[in-house]
């Protein structure tokens, strides 16, 4: 009998031309529309062969912390040379920048409105070009309201076929920051919001766990009217239906309740204000 290859055998066999020819795709475009579909066929044109993944189409609508929140979650999971499309665009037409950027060997697509900032907690880019070769576009002249299927998707499916950042695009220092995404930390505690709600109803905030460095230190969370007076390890900790706050797999807290759904129990929605006290 032949025994089923370990996750460091699995990756051992995709071939390095493999990987570098997976492409993702995260938009808030939903699924009813033909938005996507028009995205995944300017890419299978320039090349039919690329292994098209969508991480998600459901980010609320112009919504660049969830984006970034989502995507940073995934793609870390993905093996190096992988191309991550991100289209939420809601400057889409002005002036802000088109831009393509390599960060630990994974090689990112969008719109430089603070969206890549925050999917890379603020370090910088390994390179970042801006994406100013119309040779790579869809048409020299993109429809204003849909640069997702007219430079960004074709620039993407370039880029997993194998061309050069360079090649797409001239070198830009920066990308445009969003500094009111961070929490606040000082003595006392560390005030951040809700970030994302999952399919569960757990409430994600954007405060990290080595904020709260040492872990052990007693705390309370405060969110809405409800108190919490400490941060456990498991949904288990606590009875069924019991609120809790607890860091889950991604590293952010998160709000909960044990076998419930603590956004409609508690009545917390996405960007009210958490607070974590120290005692």
């Amino acid at each position: 009998m032949t025994a089923t290859p370990g996750c460091s055998s699995f990756f051992s066999l995709i071939s390095e031309n493999d990987v570098s020819r997976l492409l993702t795709l995260t938009t808030d475009f939903g699924a009813r529309d033909a938005y996507v579909a028009a995205m995944k066929g300017i890419i299978l044109h320039i090349d039919p062969t690329l292994h098209l993944v969508d991480v998600t189409h459901d980010i609320a609508p112009q919504d660049i912390m969830e984006a970034a929140f989502v995507l940073r979650n995934a793609f870390p999971y993905f093996p190096g040379g992988t191309v991550h499309l991100v289209v939420v665009d809601p400057g889409v037409g002005t002036a802000r920048r088109a831009v393509a950027l390599r960060k630990d060997g994974q090689v990112f697509v969008g719109p430089d409105n603070g969206l890549f900032s925050l999917l890379l907690d603020g370090a910088p880019p390994d390179d970042v070009v801006e994406l100013d070769r119309p040779v790579f576009w869809r048409v020299p002249t993109p429809d204003p309201t849909f640069h997702g299927r007219d430079v960004f998707a074709p620039v993407a499916a370039h880029l997993a076929a194998g061309h050069p950042l360079t090649a797409v695009g001239s070198p830009i220092p920066s990308l445009t920051p969003l500094h009111w995404a961070l929490p606040v930390v000082d003595e006392q505690g560390v005030q951040g919001w809700v970030v994302h709600i999952d399919r569960f109803g757990n409430c994600i905030t954007n405060i990290v766990r080595q904020a709260l460095t040492p872990e052990a230190r007693r705390v309370k969370c405060y969110v809405g009217s409800t108190i919490l007076p400490a941060i456990h390890r498991t949904y288990g900790d606590v009875a069924s239906g019991e609120p809790l706050a607890l860091f889950g797999s991604n590293g952010f807290l998160e709000i909960a309740v044990h076998a419930g759904n603590a956004s409609e129990l508690l009545g917390i929605r996405k960007g009210d204000t958490v607070k974590i006290v120290f005692l």
